[in-house]
């Protein structure tokens, strides 16, 4: 199980990230505009770098729903393996069964 701080820091930065999702992308474009004038995009960087570091998309990370783990992660469940395998071995995920060779 991971730290419930670190599982907590992860759930603000997708606030924060959906937060200032917008006002982001606005800037970025002005910023990467090339016909506007060299001030204007300037500008906007500089309030793009004023804008808190956590609202970036970047600094996600994938984590477990259950453990909080961050590393051996599948997208498509949003399961570490470890937990995958434990689900499957209790037979509570349908269709998945636990194989031997």
């Amino acid at each position: 199980m991971a730290k419930k701080a670190m599982v907590e820091r992860e759930k603000k930065r997708q606030r924060l990230v959906k937060q200032y999702a917008s006002r982001r992308a606005d800037l970025k474009a002005i910023a990467a505009d090339e016909s506007r004038p060299m001030e204007e995009r300037f500008k906007a960087n500089l309030k793009l770098a004023q804008l808190p570091r956590n609202s970036s998309a970047t600094r996600l990370h994938n984590r477990c729903q259950l453990t909080g783990r961050p590393k051996a992660y599948y997208r498509k469940l949003k399961l570490s393996r470890i937990a995958l395998r434990d689900l499957a071995s209790n037979g509570q995920i349908p269709g998945m069964v636990k194989s031997s060779w």
